[in-house]
């Protein structure tokens, strides 16, 4: 049985991001995203998507483990970006994508 400590991790994990995801996808971020990175708009939908793709994965117990490597793959996508933008305060996505991993990982 997983610990408690990994199972409030995993649904804390999944809900925060949700939340922020949806908030991404609505057309209201469309504005400051392409502001921010002069990107298209599809990057932030394909990036918001996968997230909430990744939370519903993470929050159904047999798909977790999978759901958690692909939201590792998509904060690594996004990590990519803000870097490739001289965006370096990336702080937050890296102790996501650190929380994703130790969830991805657990045995």
């Amino acid at each position: 049985m997983k610990s408690l400590g990994l199972c409030v991790l995993k649904y804390t994990l999944a809900i925060v991001i949700l939340i922020e995801a949806v908030l991404f996808v609505m057309p209201s971020a469309a504005r400051d995203f392409a502001h921010a990175t002069h990107m298209p708009g599809f990057i932030r939908l394909l990036l918001g998507w996968g997230e909430i793709i990744g939370c519903i994965l993470l929050l159904i117990p047999k798909t977790a483990v999978r759901g958690a490597w692909f939201l590792l793959a998509i904060f690594v996508f996004a990590i990519l970006i803000h870097f490739l933008h001289g965006q370096y305060n990336v702080g937050n996505v890296v102790v996501y994508a650190a929380a994703a991993f130790a969830i991805a990982t657990a045995k």
